[in-house]
């Protein structure tokens, strides 16, 4: 017994590192980051407290009677505000002094004196305290999990004009002190119902899974919940492409995992060697890491001096000594992606068939050579499209069959290459051209990138842009009403992702 409990705690810690999974994209928002969106989302703020709608209010006094209804918020005045990190409860949006102004109608009745009209009012001294947690949800989307508020106010006054002035204000007592208990109770239920409801909708639109070609998707499902600082906020993704023929297909994560220690910006991204090497090995699964030159698309020096070199094999083919060349190039296996302080590059290897094709023959294979090259990799930002610009940095064909034959060989090395450069290297930025998006919310985007190499991962420092204010985009997005209540202690549904699968 004592032996297998001394067994237990020796696999113990392997076992914690076994369940951590490593991200292949690792994204962190700083306090300058949260600056900004304190900006935006006090916006939002003051746009939901507009909305706020108080239920009329009306009783009596011995023989004062009166009615308030259609109450109106006409401004507001929310100067002192922080959004702040804060451990284990996440986000804390704090409000105070803040000040709201009202207008609403007045039904009065005193003794045989009825009056109708307006009244203005304002509310000083608001305090709104609200706290939000974040956390992963089952589809591994980032959503606002639970919200807790206290909101008060510490003095409220109502303006009454009119030959009753004096009887109103005597008797305004009931009317302020039902008013400020109406407006607090409204301010909670609407931040609740625009945290769970609304900004959860925004969160709907970070792209989860979603295709990025025909060809390949990608899966940016969080591994686990935020980790937050007093600093930052950190998110785990899994960073992981899949070939759209096979999309259950788990690639084991063995990369560095990343590691930002920057916090200069407002965002930082970091992506792993286990990022780039799913896209390629992707690619290669699906099949498509081949191309074909044949005809014209072959350079006419290149055509002359391969036929020079297999015109023995030609000679032997007569009379078909004037059929086309054809040069297949493919892949052999995944392409491996090497991130360094020094830059990033990939290495391929592939083979290259270079055959005859006589009309209405089958083709005839002149050569197979096995080729090794390594491509230098330019990673940048443009938007929120994350792209790679290869080029042809090193490049060996050589003969499996013979050291004589790669020997013959080697009067193709220059020309193949230049046929890289010019020919197929341009095939292969232009399918990288599109690139692939970060998952960030719609109406945000990056702005001043900078990309910096580590040893096995890279990071993309940034700082942060609205493009769209958050009401337009939650606008688009806004989950359509039910006919059941909006319950404080049950988020709603989040609403499904126009972008997802």
């Amino acid at each position: 017994m004592a032996a297998g409990s001394c067994l237990l705690l020796l696999l113990l810690p392997s076992l914690v590192i076994a369940s951590h999974s490593p991200p292949g994209c690792k994204i962190r928002i700083t306090s300058k980051g949260l600056d900004l969106v304190k900006q935006e989302g006090l916006r939002f703020v003051e746009q939901e407290l507009h909305n706020i709608t108080v239920s009329d209010l009306h009783g009596n006094e011995g023989q004062f009677h009166y009615n308030i209804s259609q109450v109106k918020v006409t401004d507001l005045q929310l100067a002192f505000s922080d959004l702040n990190f804060q451990p284990q409860q996440h986000l804390v949006f704090n409000i105070n002094n803040a000040s709201i102004s009202l207008r609403f109608r007045r039904q009065l009745l005193y003794w045989f004196f009825y009056d109708i009209g307006s009244i203005n009012a304002s509310a000083d001294g608001v305090h709104i305290y609200t706290v939000l947690q974040l956390a992963k949800d089952k589809a591994g989307r980032l959503k606002i999990s639970n919200m807790t508020c206290n909101a008060s106010i510490a003095r409220m006054h109502a303006g009454f004009s009119g030959t009753l002035r004096k009887v109103y204000e005597f008797l305004s007592t009931f009317i302020v002190t039902g008013m400020r208990f109406l407006l607090s109770q409204q301010i909670c239920p609407s931040l609740e119902h625009a945290s769970l409801v609304l900004l959860n909708s925004l969160l709907d639109t970070v792209p989860v899974r979603n295709y990025v070609d025909e060809h390949i998707g990608i899966d940016y499902s969080l591994l686990r919940d935020p980790s937050v600082s007093t600093d930052t906020l950190d998110l785990d993704f899994k960073g992981m492409f899949f070939p759209r023929v096979r999309e259950d297909q788990e690639l084991d994560n063995h990369a560095v995992e990343p590691v930002i220690k920057e916090t200069e910006r407002m965002v930082y991204v970091a992506f792993s060697e286990y990022f780039f090497d799913s896209a390629m090995h992707s690619y290669f699964q699906a099949g498509v890491l081949t191309i074909e030159l044949q005809g014209e698309k072959i350079p006419k020096d290149l055509e002359v001096l391969l036929r020079a070199t297999f015109f023995g094999t030609i000679f032997m083919l007569s009379p078909s000594v004037d059929a086309p060349l054809r040069l297949v190039l493919q892949v052999s296996a995944p392409p491996r992606c090497i991130i360094k302080p020094s830059g990033t590059s990939v290495s391929v290897s592939a083979f290259l068939n270079i055959s005859l094709v006589p009309p209405d023959r089958p083709p005839v294979q002149l050569s197979s050579m096995a080729m090794e090259t390594k491509l230098s990799a330019k990673v940048f930002l443009q938007g929120k499209a994350l792209r790679v610009q290869l080029d042809l940095r090193r490049f060996r064909i050589y003969s499996k069959q013979s050291a004589l034959e790669s020997l013959a060989l080697f009067s193709l090395q220059a020309p193949l290459k230049t046929l890289l450069q010019l020919s197929i290297m341009p095939i292969i930025n232009e399918r990288t051209k599109k690139g692939v998006q970060i998952p960030l919310p719609e109406g945000m985007d990056f702005t001043r990138e900078v990309v910096t190499n580590h040893a096995g991962f890279l990071t993309v420092g940034a700082d942060l842009h609205f493009s769209k204010g958050l009401r337009e985009v939650i606008e688009k997005y806004r989950p359509v009403p039910t006919a059941t209540a909006y319950s404080s202690s049950q988020p709603a549904e989040p609403s499904p992702d126009p972008s997802s699968l």
